[in-house]
């Protein structure tokens, strides 16, 4: 991997030669396709129908407090990572930015955890679809008769209709990379109008006033509450880097990546926060556990009406279709870059291109075999669905610490000045200027407190019904095997 100063930001008119490689994907995708790869990773719909139930049921209707929280934490990650993308406009956006800003053993382990943390993240995707089929069409229910993905019956039929999910998903992203920024764009525009739609229909529904949201739990502490109510805002409020990570597909990457970054994550903030808001206004009873338990899809049937409501359900399938395929292209190419230089097993099949497709076949197959293999687990006990939704949210956010941190220490000794260069269209470089060192400072911190917010291995979360130890530990353990699987591999190839 060629490495080049921090400092010195090179001709914008330059290729990927710059960087030492060669131009293999094809750069065909513009600005909205730039903002769709982030948003549609973030997906609004389909992670907060996933979580709006889990954090209302350890939250009540205050965890829609953590919201903003999250939203302004993430804002500052998102706005170092913008920085980067003007300047480092490469696939493997996470690697290629910890490689540069500290040490190539150090990068590894980021892109390491970040796409092992992707792939569970894929998995966590094609569960949401259990959320919402069901309540669709009873139909879908096709194990037993109990859609609660909390429940054996739930948790096994989310498994399969994943499964299916990702046979789907697989395919769009080995055929062609102008039909999956086609579907992109398609389903990203119709998740914005569902997610729009929802709030104002909800909105017109309100039962109660927004005062409601300053009511804690019944049981237990308030800030407790808000630590893992966060949950489902940290959840949503992931993957805007996908942006980035599709910069080497991408026309005028330098100027568009930086900008998409921070739209999407903004828009999807946004989205979020309001439907969160107008399905606490508009749910039917805040005390009768059905929003503890059905979530979302309790709201809009219930409110709405089987037609209206059904309808836009209709529309979260789809977006939950479309994060699914937008976060499997985001892992495949963190695979791709890491491959390209020759950091990973069998690293000449998966740097291949098909020089047709400008898509990298290999790696597309391998995430959707992983996360497959994943959804087994909820065969095994229903406590998988929140074991492998919260572990995919720490590993993210800790490849991300593994960004910010190196960064912060970058300013902090003076080696990261104000941009020298200019974009494509001869712009000065995105940069945060002087806000700088206090918006990567609040990125660090915020981050490494939710990452251990996150992993904290709470019994009453992770094993409520007691008897699996290993799912209270499972994100601990979970990443704990995957440091040392890495050094294990390093150790063997002694890879630099």
């Amino acid at each position: 991997m060629t490495t080049t100063p921090l400092t010195d930001v090179q001709d914008p008119t330059d290729s990927l030669a710059e960087f030492g490689y060669r131009q293999e994907l094809h750069r065909s995708l513009g600005r909205y396709a730039s903002f769709a790869a982030g948003f549609s990773f973030i997906s609004v719909l389909t992670t907060v129908f996933q979580f709006f139930a889990f954090g209302y049921a350890f939250g009540g209707p205050v965890f829609f407090w953590a919201w903003p929280v999250v939203l302004l934490g993430q804002l500052a990650v998102a706005a170092c990572f913008a920085e980067l993308a003007a300047r480092y406009p490469i696939s493997g956006a996470i690697y290629q930015w910890s490689s540069r800003l500290s040490t190539p053993a150090f990068g590894w382990f980021a892109g390491w955890i970040m796409v092992i943390g992707q792939i569970v993240v894929v998995a966590a995707a094609a569960l949401a679809l259990q959320m919402v089929l069901p309540a669709l069409w009873t139909g879908f229910q096709l194990i037993g008769t109990d859609p609660a993905p909390t429940s054996p019956d739930g948790a096994a039929n989310a498994a399969l209709l994943g499964v299916v999910l990702l046979v789907l998903t697989t395919l769009v992203n080995v055929l062609d990379n102008r039909v999956l920024s086609a579907v992109n764009r398609v389903g990203v525009t119709a998740e914005i109008i569902g997610a729009i739609l929802i709030v104002v229909l909800l909105l017109t529904h309100s039962e109660r006033t927004p005062t409601i949201t300053f009511e804690g739990p019944a049981e237990g502490g308030l800030l407790g509450a808000l630590l893992v109510g966060s949950f489902t805002a940290a959840y949503v409020m992931i993957g805007f880097d996908s942006a980035g990570e599709m910069s080497e597909e991408t026309r005028h990457p330098r100027r568009t990546a930086p900008r998409t970054i921070l739209t999407a994550l903004t828009a999807a903030g946004l989205l979020g926060g309001l439907i969160v808001l107008a399905g606490l206004l508009a749910a039917p009873s805040l005390t009768d556990g059905r929003l503890a338990t059905d979530g979302l899809s309790y709201v809009l049937t219930s409110s709405l009406g089987d037609g209206v409501g059904k309808a836009l359900l209709a529309d979260v399938v789809v977006a939950i279709t479309v994060a699914t395929l937008a976060i499997q292209t985001s892992a495949s190419r963190m695979l791709f870059s890491m491959a390209r230089d020759g950091r990973l097993p069998l690293s000449r099949t998966l740097a291949r291109v098909n020089p047709r497709t400008g898509m990298p076949t290999a790696p597309a197959l391998t995430v959707g075999t992983l996360a497959a293999a994943l959804l087994l687990l909820n065969f095994a006990s229903p406590e998988a669905f929140l074991a492998i939704g919260t572990t995919c949210i720490v590993m993210l956010y800790l490849a991300y610490a593994m960004v910010t941190g190196p960064l912060l220490v970058r300013r902090l000794r003076g080696g990261w000045g104000h941009s020298r260069g200019t974009d494509e269209m001869g712009a000065p470089l995105f940069s945060l200027g002087r806000w700088g060192l206090p918006v990567n400072a609040l990125a660090v911190v915020y981050g490494v407190l939710m990452t251990v917010n996150l992993a904290w291995p709470r019994a009453a979360v992770y094993d409520p019904e007691g008897g699996h130890w290993y799912f209270q530990w499972f994100t601990v353990l979970f990443l704990g095997a995957t440091v040392a699987l890495g050094v294990a591999y390093r150790a063997t190839r002694r890879t630099p």
